[in-house]
């Protein structure tokens, strides 16, 4: 299928590792020229700049930009920095560890967790989106979680602020009405990024499972439940991203669609 992506652009905000760099590296795949964006020069890692030479030794087309979401001065100095775009993937956000009466997980804890997971994206919205208006197209893709309708008792700032991203998608949408700009939000379960890898393998260790990753995923899947039989894949997320952003999709509209396998619980 061709998503007609070919000469579209995209901006994938918090794409210079995890999630977000497999979005990035799909939507050039399928021929978008694409915007990597990091918080801040990378470290080799996390890393803008590597991403976005990447994607170029691969064939595609991209640009690397970084800059703080988090402040509007941030967030100005990127929309600046890229111009117009036609699709505007808000990835970045933070999954901090929290508990409802640990003291460290007070007024700032939930107030920053609402500035990395929402008034990011709120940002970016209001400054790219008036010229999607003027071209009488776009895409606007929030990357939720599955925790934003069935969120768990730890890391309740996380997912209250996740629950919210999910609200002002259909919020957003009803103000975009028949401007040819959809918005929908995409909900994973758990994902296979580097670092879910690392902290798996970690407790593989501790636990004695060996460092077959199948073997380990397995063990996984006995804590989480899922008729999938594993966990998702950085680039299965941006292939659900991709067709959300490509023309194909344009009866798809403020939507919170999960993609986590079948659904996952706590087992255990």
């Amino acid at each position: 299928m061709d998503l007609q992506l070919a000469g579209k652009t995209a901006i994938v905000t918090g794409s210079s590792r995890g999630t977000g760099e497999g979005i990035a590296r799909v939507l050039a795949r399928e021929g978008a020229t694409v915007i990597v964006h990091g918080m801040k020069p990378g470290n080799g890692e996390d890393d803008a700049e590597r991403v976005a030479r990447d994607i170029i030794r691969s064939g595609g087309k991209a640009i690397a930009v970084t800059g703080d979401l988090t402040t509007d001065e941030g967030a100005e100095h990127v929309a600046q920095a890229i111009g117009a775009v036609d699709i505007l993937v808000n990835n970045y956000g933070t999954a901090d560890r929290g508990f409802w009466l640990d003291a460290t997980t007070g007024t700032a804890a939930w107030i920053d967790a609402y500035q990395k997971n929402v008034l990011s994206a709120a940002r970016m919205i209001r400054l790219l989106v008036p010229p999607m208006k003027v071209r009488g197209w776009g895409r606007v893709i929030q990357l939720g979680t599955i925790g934003s309708t069935q969120p768990n008792a730890r890391m309740p700032h996380y997912y209250a602020s996740k629950g919210a991203l999910a609200n002002l998608t259909v919020s957003l949408m009803l103000e975009l009405a028949n401007t040819g700009i959809t918005v929908n939000t995409i909900s994973p379960g758990l994902i296979k990024t580097r670092e879910v890898e690392e902290m798996y393998r970690r407790r593989a260790q501790k636990q004695g499972w060996g460092d077959d990753w199948d073997v380990i995923e397995r063990h996984i899947m006995e804590e989480f439940g899922n008729p999938s039989g594993r966990i998702a894949r950085t680039e299965e997320v941006g292939d659900l991203v991709a067709f959300i952003a490509s023309t194909r999709s344009a009866m798809v509209n403020g939507m919170n669609i999960r993609i986590d396998g079948g659904g996952m619980r706590i087992v255990n």
